[in-house]
């Protein structure tokens, strides 16, 4: 390129107000999914998606939640392009999306008001644009981590994330069916 121009963002800048973030400290991978199901059994959720970093852990996860009695809260994983599943799951019929990164930048979908970092993605440069798919279209929304440990993200993006309350229930920001509340 002749002449290009360089444009610099600040970190600090990149973080979403309207995102509350939150981190549930999980030292065991196997740990995670009873944390996601007391989670479900905790609150009310219309529409969430849940990331991971794997096609394989994507599909397992979707089979494990099947089968944990979740059959009443339909669940649609995918990890490519599937136009029929996001279709799905943008016309409500489908409430849990479970993907990887290959689709966070793409999930635009209005009644998402939950993310859940199943695991924290492997570029820290894509933690925006997962928990971004939360806070779209000037709604508020909520990002659970399940992690041992945030600090990088904390210090690379300047920001706090909280450890999630014990007493999820009675926090008024948790009426997610509804949109998040301050």
């Amino acid at each position: 390129m002749r002449d290009p121009i360089r444009i610099l963002v600040k970190c600090d800048k990149l973080t979403l107000e309207g995102v509350k973030q939150f981190y549930i400290a999980i030292e065991k991978e196997d740990r995670k999914l009873d944390t996601l199901c007391d989670l479900y059994e905790t609150i009310t959720i219309t529409q969430a998606v849940i990331l991971c970093n794997t096609g394989r852990k994507v599909d397992m996860l979707t089979e494990q939640m099947l089968s944990h009695e979740f059959t009443f809260l339909p669940c649609t994983a995918i990890w490519n392009k599937s136009s029929v599943l996001m279709k799905e799951f943008r016309t409500g019929s489908t409430h849990v999306l479970i993907t990887t990164d290959l689709l966070a930048h793409g999930i635009d979908v209005q009644q998402v008001s939950l993310i859940i970092n199943y695991d924290l993605p492997t570029n820290r440069e894509n933690y925006i644009h997962r928990i971004g798919r939360g806070g779209c279209f000037g709604r508020k929304g909520v990002t659970i981590n399940f992690v041992a440990m945030l600090c990088d993200i904390e210090q690379f993006y300047n920001t706090q994330i909280d450890e999630m309350p014990l007493n999820v229930a009675y926090v008024p920001l948790f009426s997610l069916d509804k949109g998040v509340t301050d």
